[in-house]
Formats: structure tokens, sequence, C-alpha cells
């Protein structure tokens, strides 16, 4: 299978120029300008070409929870929103604390054939906040380790999973929250645990990724432990770099507009790695019922495009890093930037688009966002994976 696609501008974290990309069997076989190759052709003019995106922290809800999501409907709304690669967290029905459910989960992704999905182990088995001898029993397409939607408080059982994730070369996702504190002060009980954490990496040395960062503290915590050398990265959300002062349930909550500041400013100076989704849908009925989280795939493209490049507060490249490179490269995967050799995981946007968004429309089966009814800049118009398209927005004609 070969495929061109002509006079697009080409962006990835560090290059931006105006030209060709060529792409054959799913690999990137050349970029250059004015290429010329017998094959089908894509119009790009007018469009940007940007590695497809990776998101570190999202929700499909299965097994368990197919109500709210599931493997196909969160692929569509991945691919929609310009992503081809997914890893997915453990708060699932059964919780994901064996191979066996990891198995159910690759094997049906692979059988649906959207997106890459990883599938997240537990930390503690069920999520018990104690049990850890199920990871011994994990293989090597496990990468990440979490008991994200539950922080774990013991600090003896937080310090025995580095030392087996070290021994095992899993990386820690931390869902920093002690809950006995945040129901006095979330503020206090995130930044106690992103503290912990921290030191608990530097000591024995394995390999920390901070979920959903949001507060000055933790910022600041995680700046100083990079320039120490600890071995840490850590995401942030479309949702805490875009809002502020608002009472939209999520976990963490939306934040301070100084906290959101200080978020901005840990992208701009290189503390934030990535930006990840927490894509978490909910059912109405459940939202209702004071469910955190929200339905952000579909919209992340555009909410970070508007609020950090549009702005002028860093440009596309960066965006580029941060929402596929510095995640392709956590991930150990060869994806993520545009290079010969290269999967073709790629997305098409239209940076001129202005969109509003209205959830009626999203593939997820979750409806939940505080954006509706918001305008934003930038609209996918087409998702590639390996070299082979995936996703064609209904308005786009070639």
């Amino acid at each position: 299978m070969e495929l061109l696609i002509k006079s697009v501008r080409i962006v990835d974290e560090s290059k931006d120029f105006l030209g060709d990309l060529y792409i054959k069997d799913g690999i990137i076989e050349d970029f250059n300008e004015k290429l010329d190759y017998d094959c089908e052709v894509i119009d790009g003019e007018g469009l940007v070409l940007m590695p497809s995106f990776i998101d570190l922290h999202v929700h499909f809800r299965e097994p368990g929870f197919t109500h709210k999501e599931n493997l196909f409907t969160g692929g569509l709304a991945a691919l929609k929103g310009g992503y081809t690669v997914v890893n997915l967290m453990g708060n699932t029905n059964p919780i994901c604390s064996s191979m066996d459910i990891v198995e159910y989960v690759l094997n049906k992704a692979k059988e649906i054939d959207l997106v890459n999905v990883h599938q997240t182990v537990s930390i503690t088995k069920n999520f018990d906040g104690e049990t850890l001898e199920h990871l011994d029993t994990l293989d090597e397409r496990v990468k990440f380790i979490s008991d994200d939607g539950k922080g774990i408080k013991s600090n003896i059982v937080m310090y025995n999973a580095m030392m087996k994730a070290r021994e095992k070369g899993l990386i820690i996702i931390t869902h920093a929250e002690d809950e006995d504190l945040t129901e006095v002060d979330y503020r206090i009980s995130e930044n106690i645990i992103t503290i912990r954490d921290i030191y608990l990496s530097k000591v024995t040395g394995a390999k920390l990724h901070l979920a959903h960062v949001s507060t000055i503290e933790a910022i600041e915590e995680i700046r100083r432990a990079k320039k120490e050398g600890v071995n840490v990265t850590c995401e942030v959300t479309p949702h805490h770099i875009a809002l502020y002062d608002n009472d939209y349930r999520v976990n963490p909550p939306i934040r301070t507009e100084k906290d959101r500041d200080a978020i901005i400013e840990g992208i701009i100076d290189g503390t934030v790695d990535t930006i990840a989704t927490d894509h978490a849908p909910h059912t109405k009925e459940d939202k209702e019922k004071g469910a955190p989280g929200l339905s952000g795939i579909e919209t992340s493209f555009s909410v970070s495009y508007t609020n950090l490049v549009k702005s002028g507060k860093i440009d596309l490249m960066k965006l580029s890093q941060l929402m596929s490179a510095n995640a392709g490269r956590i991930m150990k995967v060869q994806k993520g930037k545009i290079e010969k050799g290269y999967f073709a995981d790629l997305v098409l946007v239209d940076l001129n688009k202005e969109i509003i968004v209205n959830s009626n429309t999203f593939l997820s089966k979750g409806k939940n966002t505080p954006f509706n009814g918001m305008k934003f800049y930038g609209e996918v118009i087409m998702t590639l994976k390996d070299g082979e398209i995936k996703y064609v927005n209904k308005e786009y004609k070639n």
C-alpha cells in the first residue's frame, strides 16, 4: 500500500515546512519538497500534517462498564480526536489486576483494529491498597501500573511497589491523592502524595509518571525533582490548561487561575512532558449523581491548540512534542514523530477551522463535557494508523 500526501505543512517536534510525505507499507518512506511517486495522492493544501496523538491516560470502561464506553466507541472517539495510541487505565470491572484481563483487552482491541491499545495493570490487587503479588505475573506487554482513581495511602506499599516496578522495568503512574485529606483540602491531598512519590522514586530509582497534575505546588516539586535528576515525568489535561475557577466535577478538581498559569509555565519550560486527556466518559445519570470526569479525547487538540498555540504561548512544534513525541518516548513506541522508518501514524488538521463544541456529535458514548457551546480553533480532518486512513471528517473533500 502506497500513499502520497502533497502540498501540506509538515510539523512535528523538530520540523515545520511545506512539502510532501510518502508512505509505503505503513511506514514513512520519504518526506521532502516536490516528491513524485506513482500512487494514491491526498491533497493537503491548506492543512497541517502532524504525527497522530498519543494519550497516556484514558478510560474506555471495558470490561464491566460498557454502558459508559467500550473499546469500539472509545476507538472511534480517539480517531476523531486524532489519536492512534491510547493507554487504558485499570479501573474496570473486574479491576485489571491480571494478565487474563490484559489479554482480553488487547485481543479485542486487535480484533476491532481501530487504535493501538496498551492496558495498564493496577498497582495493588483489585485496588485493595495493600497486595502486590500479582505484579510478579506480569509480562513484557505491560509497561505501566497504576491505581488511577484511587491514591495509595500506605508509604510502605508504595515503596515496595516502586521496588518491584524498578525490578521489572515498569513505570508507575501516580494518582496523587490522599483520600483522608481530600475532604479537608484537596490541594494538600494532591501535593503531599506528589512530594512523597517523587521522594520514593528518588530513593528507589523507579520510574514515576505523575497523572493529571493540577496545582502550583505539584508543578514546582516536579520541576525541582527534574533538576535533581529524579526519573520523573508528568502529564496535564486539556481541561486544566483551559479552565479555572470552574466547578465542573473532575478529579483532581479544576483549580484557580494561578494554578492554570503555573501549568502553562510548566509546559513552556519543559516541566510538563505530555498532555493526556484523562478521557472519562459517563452516562448522564452517573454524571448527575456526581461521577467525576469528562469525555475529552475528541476535543483535546482544539482545546490545547487554541489555549496554547493560537494564544501565542508555544509554537506548533512544541504542541506536537506534548501530544505525540514525548508520550511516544515514554511508551517506547516508534510513533509520535515524522521520521523515515517510523510508523505512518499521522493526522491532518485544519488550524483555521472554527468549531463550537456540541457533545451530541461525539462518537464517544460519554457526552459529559464542560466545553459544550465553547468556541475553539483547529479540527482533525483525517487520521491514519500504519498508513491506513482510519477516520475522515465528513466535511472534508479531497
